[in-house]
């Protein structure tokens, strides 16, 4: 994320302009985003013909620039846009005021979004600017008749590719170095700076040899991870390790992962720890909060009013920042925001423990 000016719009309210620079920050600003805000950009709109002599075709394609009052908000992550749809309010074409427009946000596309910026949504634009040069990274998990590759994103991982081939002995067995030859040209097919080969037993040392004879090139940017297994489970233990840190500075779900896993385990042992709505505003007006845990999914259906809260999250959050915590916004993509939405989309680590 890229942020080129700041200022103040109407009514105080804060103004940014920006230019997302990767579908991440695309995903980011979904979560920022909310009805009632105030987002300007380019973008072409049909406009029919009023001319009587010309024959209506059903409307020419007119590039214009629009001010749009947000009604919804849509990430759109297998087409890499971000759709952002209201009314017009503002437009270089007065006669199109007050239709509906859908923006379709893509990266590097500068836009300007004016509202009441939310402290945790300034802190995940500035995360996002901030993380723009993290190298990107490709976990590839292997064991014996299947290799996985993952991409690395800060909304979670995307499964890049899966491959089988059986091995071993029988009518159907294939020599191993197939499969190692489906993995690596997966890999080299990739532009990403590093890739973390994992996985069970001596597998992937042999991938690896193959990579090293047949893609030296490849191999320069592998580092080899053990894990007890390929796939999902191989890429949480990755992330769980912090082998991803080592070459990315920070890293959202490597950050997510360790929290949850040190809130399960709190509340395993009944520590200090909170979690559900009513627990963990309780415990936040105690001032016990030492780090507030809080889906952005959940977030966000709250902010729309269409949660189903008896509290006013925006209330929790300013009470825990106030008094000295921290607030993690979890990621629903990933595996341990999905654990979060099974606690009840909000917990929270505490100082001591509530009795």
């Amino acid at each position: 994320m890229r942020i080129t000016d700041r200022g103040r719009g109407e009514e105080g309210r804060e103004r940014l302009t920006l230019v997302p620079e990767t579908v991440d920050d695309l995903w980011h600003l979904s979560h920022v985003l909310e009805p009632g805000d105030l987002v300007s950009g380019d973008t072409t709109r049909r406009i029919q013909r009023d001319d009587e002599n010309l024959r209506d075709t059903g409307g020419q394609r007119e590039h214009m620039y629009v001010t749009i009052r947000v009604e919804d908000v849509e990430f759109a992550r297998f087409a890499n846009r971000l759709r952002v749809g209201g009314e017009i309010v503002s437009a270089s074409r007065e006669d199109q005021l007050g239709h509906h427009h859908t923006l379709n946000v893509e990266e590097r596309s500068e836009i300007e979004i004016e509202k009441e910026f939310k402290p945790d949504q300034v802190d995940r634009i500035e995360e996002a600017e901030e993380t723009a040069e993290n190298p990107e990274v490709a976990i590839a998990t292997v064991e014996e008749g299947e290799a996985y590759v993952h991409l690395v994103k800060q909304y979670g991982t995307d499964e890049y590719g899966r491959f089988t081939r059986p091995t071993g002995k029988g009518e159907y067995a294939q020599p191993r170095t197939q499969l190692f030859a489906d993995l690596a040209e997966a890999l080299a097919r990739l532009d990403v700076e590093a890739i973390i080969l994992a996985g069970p037993g001596f597998t992937k040392r042999d991938a690896l040899d193959y990579i090293e004879e047949e893609y030296p090139d490849v191999a320069e940017r592998v580092s080899v991870v053990d894990t007890s297994s390929a796939g999902d489970r191989g890429v949480h233990e990755v992330l769980k390790r912090g082998a991803v840190d080592e070459v990315q500075a920070e890293t959202r779900i490597a950050r997510e992962a360790e929290l949850i896993d040190e809130l399960t385990s709190r509340i395993a042992q009944g520590a200090k720890a909170a979690y559900g709505v009513e627990q963990v505003a309780e415990a936040a007006d105690f001032g016990a909060v030492e780090r507030l845990l809080v889906l952005d999914e959940r977030l966000r259906l709250e902010r729309q009013g269409q949660g189903d809260w008896d509290v006013d999250v925006d209330e929790v959050i300013r009470t825990v920042e106030r008094q000295g915590g921290e607030v993690t916004v979890f990621s629903a993509e990933f595996a341990p925001g999905e654990q979060l939405k099974n606690l009840g989309g909000i917990a929270a680590l505490l100082r001591y423990r509530l009795e």
